[in-house]
């Protein structure tokens, strides 16, 4: 699910913190310039206030900007492993017991949190084009009126590697540390040294701030959604910590659906019937239906009707699907995708999601984006079967990463002298989980949370423009999901005229603000 292909060193684990006058403090003490280590294995934080208006209503807060370190399990819970770092707003003026928090962060495998926090729900935002290239700096930053504030107090936590958090490997022998961090890579780097991690953070954050007895949400994007259902198994049946809720974006529980996936697994045509409604959607957006519909979801309700009913039984055919009935689909396709028959059939009726991109715009060489179709940019190769890059990772990052970098060292006074990693240094990703090397699919682990704890409330928010998570493939996956019919009614669903990053697109910014903080006050039991 990664946005861009960055990437930093280990160096950044030698910077020092500074000493000076707002700079990154130690338990109110400034860090000395000649113990790098002690950022890592020592927790730090930075305090500043702030307000900020959500939809008209002034919000004073304090905000606290540090880390939290994390140990070894078992015989090794003496040992530092992890230094998380974290920032946490908290509303000013009410006892912790009575708000919520909810706990943010956002997926790759390996991305930080800045998407969420500088995007979506903190008091401040930067300001991107809709569906263009944002132009390069400066970049605005203004008040977020959709922040969840206003319904929750917010932690936006970045994982193992990304943000300022890092690993810790502190053996003084230059030999034996780099064995140690191979070590620490590989235990971290996987859905379920990931998963306890983010889980043991939250169990200290609730110690650490007296947050025990607070609601408590979980709020993940794209791989973050993988990593929920991982966390809050963990969280309720290792920790006894019943969650109210878990707010999913953009959604992914079983890779095996990934519409990236099927080239890379024959036989299986699922992916393919489920990402039909967002190739139609996208062929709407850039006008490239042979006839417009008037109603966007009164069409995608007849696609979804078609993909799972003519055009699912047709690939099931396989090699018994007869030219006639192939010719049919093919220029049912053409009018759901705008793609030519000749090339649907070409296909063999599968267009993978990189094909899509490339060759909807393909007449002006242009590719659509991945995580948000509605973007588009030139093609790296007109010739080629495949988009080479997403252009709306290109629009906006830019944008995200020196906006980010300039708030978190004047605003939060924290972060100086520090390299903020967008992406951690990530060889491999480990895709087992509790040992089997079948493709990943944490749906039971959600499924387990719900069943254990019945009262847990679980919202789907999709973008119609997705192509990195199709909204169809994650209405599936609840619907598919292995708990009784009774606990269905525990699972809501929004839609938005956005992409894989929703709050990239202002009016859907405000629907998401509106719907999850709708969402938390229905389930916080605090009234």
């Amino acid at each position: 699910m990664r946005k861009l292909p960055l990437a930093a060193t280990l160096a950044a684990l030698l910077l020092s913190a500074t000493a000076m006058a707002g700079g990154d403090r130690h338990q109110g003490k400034a860090v000395p310039p000649e113990s790098p280590q002690a950022m890592l294995t020592t927790p730090q934080s930075s305090t500043t206030e702030g307000s900020v208006t959500v939809e008209g209503k002034r919000i004073d807060y304090t905000a606290v900007a540090g880390t939290l370190v994390l140990h070894g399990r078992g015989d090794k819970s003496d040992v530092p492993t992890v230094s998380m770092f974290y920032t946490a707003y908290f509303k000013k003026g009410v006892a912790p017991g009575k708000r919520p928090v909810t706990f943010i962060y956002n997926g790759g495998p390996g991305s930080s949190t800045v998407w969420l926090h500088m995007g979506a729900f903190g008091p401040r935002r930067v300001v991107t084009a809709d569906h263009t290239h944002t132009p390069a700096a400066p970049y605005p930053l203004i008040n977020n009126d959709y922040s969840l504030l206003d319904a929750s107090d917010l932690v936006f936590i970045d994982a193992p590697g990304t943000g300022f958090s890092r690993l810790i490997a502190n053996d003084k022998d230059p030999a034996k540390r780099a064995k140690q961090m191979a070590e620490r890579k590989k235990q971290i780097y996987s859905v379920d040294g990931d998963g306890h991690a983010f889980a043991q953070f939250i169990t200290r954050f609730l110690t650490r701030y007296g947050r025990w007895n607070s609601p408590k949400y979980l709020l993940g994007e794209s791989y973050g959604t993988t990593r929920s259902a991982v966390v809050a198994n963990d969280l309720e049946n290792e920790d006894s910590v019943d969650l109210n809720g878990v707010v999913l974006l953009s959604q992914i529980l079983n890779f095996g659906l990934s519409i990236d996936g099927p080239q890379r697994n024959p036989g299986v045509d699922l992916p393919y019937e489920l990402a039909l409604p967002t190739y139609a959607a996208t062929a709407y957006y850039h006008h490239k239906l042979p006839s417009q519909p008037a109603d966007l979801p009164a069409f995608l309700k007849q696609v979804e009707q078609y993909a799972t009913g003519e055009y699912a039984s047709a690939l099931m055919a396989g090699s018994t699907l007869s030219p006639a009935r192939a010719q049919a689909v093919a220029e049912q396709l053409h009018q759901y995708t705008g793609l030519p028959v000749a090339y649907l059939l070409k296909a063999n009726l599968r267009v993978s999601g990189g094909m899509f991109e490339h060759e909807l715009l393909s007449q002006a060489d242009d590719s659509t984006g991945r995580l948000d179709t509605r973007f588009s940019g030139p093609s790296i190769d007109p010739m080629g079967k495949s988009a080479e890059y997403d252009p709306q990772s290109s629009a906006i990052s830019s944008a995200y990463v020196a906006v980010f970098n300039n708030y978190v060292r004047k605003d939060l006074k924290f972060g100086q002298n520090r390299t903020y990693r967008l992406w951690a240094d990530i060889d491999h990703w480990d895709m087992t989980h509790h040992g089997s090397h079948h493709t990943l699919n944490v749906m039971p682990d959600l499924a387990m949370a719900m069943k254990t704890n019945p009262g847990l409330k679980v919202m789907l928010n999709s973008g119609y423009y997705d192509l990195a998570t199709p909204f169809y493939e994650g209405q599936y996956e609840m619907h598919h999901l292995p708990i009784p019919a009774s606990l269905q009614k525990n699972i809501s669903y929004a839609l938005y005229d956005s992409g894989h990053m929703i709050y990239a697109h202002e009016p859907s910014m405000k629907k998401l603000h509106d719907n999850v903080a709708a969402f938390i006050r229905a389930t916080d039991n605090l009234k």
